[in-house]
């Protein structure tokens, strides 16, 4: 999580397995796993346009990234036995490229879910470009898909 996150919330989808959330650079799973998994029961296959997720030799993810990231800077964590936690670099870090879905056509967010996404995302750019002000209060409205209104460079 950054800190734009931390100050401001995640916005995220919930699957049956867990859920998944995103910032302009990362994109986060958390998959919540039988009590006392060691990391050994786990499998985890990261590609840069595929994902497969095994726990003790059952599939709960698998297909193809709706976008790219960087395989290199990828990392999972298991936590306290229960919680698998999985970062994956984009590899496009603009608000344009907010992922709609997880993967292809598997684990969608919503209409209203995708919008608050983009208003998110929309935001985060707001701040990286204007350091010293803090966005992670603020509200959106208007035009903030694909990557919100253009504001002139200074």
């Amino acid at each position: 999580m950054t800190d734009f996150d931390e100050r401001s919330g995640a916005v995220v989808v919930k699957t049956d397995w867990g859920q998944w959330f995103q910032s302009m650079e990362d994109l986060n799973i958390e998959i919540n796993v039988p009590p006392n998994t060691k990391a050994k029961d786990i499998k985890c296959d990261i590609g840069n346009k595929h994902l497969s997720v095994d726990v003790h030799g059952n599939t709960i993810i698998n297909g193809d990234l709706t976008e790219p990231i960087h395989t290199d800077d990828a990392v999972w964590t298991l936590e306290d036995g229960k919680l698998l936690r999985i970062c994956l670099s984009k590899t496009y870090t603009t608000p344009d490229h907010c992922w709609k879905s997880l993967l292809i056509d598997q684990y969608q967010a919503d209409s209203f879910i995708y919008d608050e996404m983009q208003k998110k995302l929309t935001l985060e750019s707001f701040q990286k470009k204007n350091p010293g002000f803090d966005f992670s209060g603020a509200s959106i409205s208007g035009k903030y898909q694909d990557g919100g209104p253009s504001l002139p460079d200074t």
